[in-house]
């Protein structure tokens, strides 16, 4: 394993084959990761994808069934008790009788170098806050608290698993803009999210995970564009593609179609050349209705979660080990 048990020079995460085995079921399946110090990077997938598996893998929470995970070098643990880690998890129980300010204040003093609590609070923009209860809070304010919480001390690698679950949208956007300020400091991010939107606004790399699989990773333009660039959609009534007449079969066969959806009346071609696609269409006399746009992270998402989905399972080794090579319909991941 690369680095040393310094860190110094180390990656800020390296999970390397990593495998947890829940029963039958494979909750985290051979999974390779690098994330580079200063990287801001989210963790895309479904429920059951395995997210918060390799979250708690990563924290030391879990221990792999096969691989190893290091955290700048280092085994979690050594991480996480060099005050180096942060984490703001989905799962935690109230804090009976304890106020806000409270709170953070004791998690600062349990760090090495800590950021001032009263900072910690105003950075998750909750700072009116210190002087409440936190069992006493809603859920977004508590969500905020645990925020403050995973920034007190200062950590060089925040891990946030689903932040803004119980946000609504303006307090979601004050908590992108706090951890983006964060982030501006040189400080690692790592974030599991279920917004697409979230995802491409805010990190520098999106992993997508499902079955417990890394299928793809690269940025929000590369993952568009690994589902075909644009999509093209138009009316089949009266064209040559008729389904009462030739049928759509050509369609997949026009140039620069990746994929073929048909709606009842209306057909939806997934291109990585409109232009050449349009041109081809309107030989063919089939303009009624056109329409082209650009392929949104939703289309990406569900193109590579369901190519997953249908593949047969691979072992890790099989990876693709360019990031944007793992862009494209695989079978392995």
């Amino acid at each position: 394993m690369a680095g040393t048990p310094s860190g110094t020079g180390a990656a800020a995460v390296r999970m390397t084959g990593a495998v947890k085995v829940f029963g039958a079921v494979r909750a985290v399946d051979g999974v390779d990761l690098e994330i580079a110090r200063g990287e801001t990077v989210a963790l895309l997938g479904r429920n059951g994808a395995g997210k918060s598996t390799a979250i708690s893998l990563l924290l030391g929470l879990d221990e792999p069934d096969e691989g190893t995970v290091r955290l700048f070098g280092a085994a979690p643990e050594h991480a996480v008790r060099a005050g180096r880690v942060g984490a703001m998890l989905q799962d935690g129980r109230p804090v009976p009788r304890v106020t806000v300010g409270e709170l953070v204040g004791f998690v600062a003093r349990t760090y090495p170098s800590p950021m001032p609590a009263g900072e910690a609070l105003a950075l998750a923009g909750i700072a009116e806050l210190a002087g409440r209860r936190f069992d006493r809070l809603s859920g977004g304010q508590a969500q905020r608290v645990r925020f403050a919480v995973a920034l007190v001390g200062n950590p060089a690698l925040i891990v946030l698993d689903e932040p803004t679950a119980a946000l609504d949208v303006e307090a979601r956007y004050a908590f992108w803009d706090s951890m983006r300020s964060y982030a501006r400091h040189g400080h690692t991010v790592l974030f599991s999210t279920h917004y697409l939107e979230e995802a491409d606004a805010n990190a520098d790399r999106i992993v997508v995970v499902d079955h417990g699989r890394i299928v793809a990773d690269g940025t929000g333009e590369q993952l568009r564009r690994a589902a075909g660039g644009s999509l093209v959609a138009f009316d089949l009534a009266g064209t040559a593609f008729d389904l009462a007449g030739a049928g759509t079969d050509g369609l997949s066969l026009l140039p620069g179609v990746v994929s073929l959806e048909v709606r009842g009346e209306r057909a939806r071609l997934r291109t990585d050349d409109p232009d050449a696609t349009v041109i081809a269409l309107a030989e063919r006399g089939a303009i009624r209705g056109l329409e082209v746009a650009p392929a949104s992270l939703d289309d990406a998402f569900l193109a590579l979660t369901a190519t997953a989905s249908d593949a047969a399972p691979a072992t890790a080794s099989g990876a693709a080990s360019d990031p944007v090579a793992r862009l494209a319909p695989l079978e392995t991941v």
